[in-house]
Parts: C-alpha cells; structure tokens; sequence
C-alpha cells in the first residue's frame, strides 16, 4: 500500500504543478501592453491562400470577404486550390475573382498537401509576395485582416495567428462548445502568451507566413494536425509566433455530433502523431535554448493525452488505495470530485468570464454554456478513443450554411 500512497502523491504533484503553471499564464492575458513599434513601415504585398475541398456552397463568401478588405486591393491575390475538387469549387471560386489551381491527388488529400504542391510552385516562380495568409474555404474575414496582419509584420513579426471566431456559435450547443473553447484559447492561451514573450500556436486557419520563412523547402509537415505541427517546429528552432487579436477570422463549425465526433478525432490523432515526432526534439531544444519559451511548447504537447494518462492512471491508483483499505470512501469521493469540478464545473465560469471580458453576446449561448461540460466530456472520450483506435483518414467536414461577412459582425 505505501508504494501507491507514494505514486499517487508524485501523480497528484505533477497534475498540480501542471495546472497552476497554466493558471499562472492564463493570468497574464488580463495584462494590457504597449503596442510594439515598427521597425519597416510598408505596405506589403500578400498572397490569401485558400486550400478547397468540394466547398461550392461557401466558397464565394470568403472569396468575397478578402476582395472587401480594407487594404489596396492590387497589393494582394487571392488564391483558391481546388483540391480534388468533384464539384464546382473552382467554376464559383473564379467567378467570384480568385485565381484557381487545380489539384488532383487522391492519395494525399489534406491541407498541408495542397499548401506544399502550391507553395513550391510560387517558391519556383520567385512569385513577388512578402507574406501569405492561410483560410479555410468555410470562413469569411473581417476587413482589417490584412491591414492587421500588415502592421504585424511591420513590426517584426514573421509568423502572426489571427483572432479565430466562430460565425455559427449559436445553431447548436455542439458549435456553442467550439466557439467557447476558441474563445479561451484566443485569451487564455494566445493572447497570455503573446502577452509574457512566450509563443502562440498557427490555430489552423487565418494565420500569416512571411514569405521568406517557409523558403526553400516549402510547407513541409507530414501530420493530420499541419497547424500545430508547422508551430512546434517553429518553438523548436528557436522562433516565436505572434498574434494579431485585431485580425479577425470568423470560422464555421459542425452543428451535428457525429461530424464533430469526426473532426475532433482527426485533431487527436494529429496531436498524438506530433507528440511522436516532436516530444524528444522540444525537449532537447529546452536543453539547447534554455528558454521560458521552449519549455512552454514542451508542456503543450505534454499537455493533452500524457496528462489524461496521467489522471486515469491517478484514478485508477485512488480506486486500488479504497479496495485495499488504504482510503476512506469519502477521501474517493473527494479525490474524483477534485478532477470533476475543475474539469467540468469551473469551465462554465471561466467561458462566462470570458465572454464578458471579451464583450460576447451572453443570452443565446446559455444552453450553449450549461452543455459545455458534455462537450469537454465528450472531447476526453475522443482523447481515450485515440489511444487505442487511431482513424487516419480524413473525412471532409460538409458546410452548407450561407453566412455572410455583415452578418456576424456585432
């Protein structure tokens, strides 16, 4: 028995620590900074790239969105890839003014695919751009994007992420999840970071690249997960991320359980291939870079399923303690509740802080914000499920709703 008292107190002990570092940073999203200075003051030239998947229904939306920006117009293309498109994708991207490409490659289907065979091309081509930004064909975009993103990289700055909202946040309480959970990272985690010189992570979509960073070699990842793997490499070699919460990208989610099911599962398994590919590489580059910075990144990627072993592994040694006599039945009652209500209960408090500290419309999500729980809940089975049954296929996400850039704008 004194050998799982002693496991469980080193358990209790590295969840704790764990959870209080966060804590500590979640903080320093409350602090307001000085805007940093510009170091080159132009206007540079971008390219909007737009990897697309038979998404005829909300392409012309965001293609429409991106020729509204506030920024002079013939400083920027807007690029759509029809990636193996069996639709109209491209027809409809065209006619509403982008420059279309055509790929077809059954075999490798997913975003980082498309963004590699395109980008070597304009790499090839010398294509004259400073940057590029990167949407998902379900967004649309608010009109300082580009101007944001300009200042951004005025300032220095060479890989910026953008404010990613939701522009479906009430049609269900499995898009009220999403848009609660984005509305945490976007502070708790992006901005917090941004906030102490510790580095964001690319959030999948509305993100800016210098041009000139992804230079020779092109968009090179090989996960499910592009976004995070392409940050991790970022954190690895010593380089910081920036974010722009003034770039705004509004983002369409799944209103259905099963698509979402799907998606989130795909993202786990992205994350369980960068924890392979990248756990032992951040941890040297904390031993190399001895930084703040580089220890952040490690406990990211230790924080999502490492962590849940962890805790299964502590519930599990606090239930083998209460057979064996070593503990009381309220000390189990007290040891789950100790992971249920910061797990479950203290979420809805923090996405409500939230939402009032970033000005978000409170009265529709209230359903939204009582389910929370069952969508983080469900967010662990997806996590467990990963452990075990990895799908490596990816299944394309079907957006139908016909939003327009007026009318999620508050």
């Amino acid at each position: 028995m004194i050998y799982l008292y002693v496991l469980q107190q080193a358990l209790i002990w590295i969840i704790t620590i764990f959870w209080l570092y966060q804590l500590i940073i979640s903080v320093c999203s409350l602090i307001n900074l000085k805007d940093k200075p510009i170091i080159e003051d132009k206007q540079n030239r971008f390219m909007a790239i737009i990897p697309a998947h038979n998404e005829k229904n909300v392409i012309a939306n965001l293609v429409q969105s991106l020729k509204n920006q506030d920024y002079p117009r013939e400083l920027y293309d807007i690029y759509v890839i029809a990636d193996n498109c069996t639709d109209e994708t491209a027809k409809i991207a065209k006619e509403a003014g982008a420059i279309v490409y055509k790929r077809f490659d059954p075999e490798h289907k997913t975003k980082g695919y498309a963004l590699q065979w395109f980008l070597q091309q304009k790499i090839k081509e010398d294509a004259p751009y400073d940057a590029f930004c990167v949407f998902d064909a379900d967004n649309i975009v608010d009109s300082k994007f580009l101007t944001n993103m300009n200042k951004k990289l005025c300032q220095g700055e060479t890989v910026v992420q953008g404010y990613r909202d939701i522009k479906n946040p009430t049609d269900s309480w499995i898009t009220a999840g999403y848009a609660i959970f984005y509305w945490m990272m976007n502070r708790f985690y992006h901005l917090a970071r941004y906030n102490i010189g510790l580095s964001p992570l690319i959030n999948g979509t509305g993100f800016m690249v210098k041009f000139d960073v992804i230079k020779p070699d092109g968009w090179n990842t090989q996960t499910l997960t592009e976004d995070i793997e392409f940050s991790l490499k970022r954190i690895i070699s010593g380089n910081k991320l920036g974010w722009a919460k003034d770039a705004i990208v509004y983002d369409e989610q799944p209103v259905g359980f099963k698509q979402s099911w799907s998606q989130r599962s795909r993202w786990t398994v992205g994350h369980i291939q960068c924890m392979h590919l990248y756990t032992k590489q951040l941890a040297i580059a904390v031993k190399e870079h001895k930084t703040l910075m580089n220890f952040d990144g490690f406990l990211y990627i230790f924080g999502s399923i490492p962590m849940l072993i962890i805790t299964i592994i502590l519930l599990l040694v606090n239930s083998l303690m209460y057979l064996g006599n070593g503990m009381s039945s309220s000390d189990l009652l007290m040891s789950y509740m100790r992971y249920f209500v910061p797990t479950f209960i203290l979420p809805i408090g923090t996405a409500l802080l939230i939402m009032i500290l970033d000005k978000k419309p409170i009265k529709p999500m209230i359903k939204g914000l009582l389910c929370y729980p069952l969508f983080l809940a469900s967010w662990l089975l997806i996590n467990f499920k990963c452990l075990f049954k990895r799908e490596l296929t990816w299944e394309k996400i079907e957006h139908v709703r016909d939003i327009k850039i007026n009318q999620v704008i508050e």
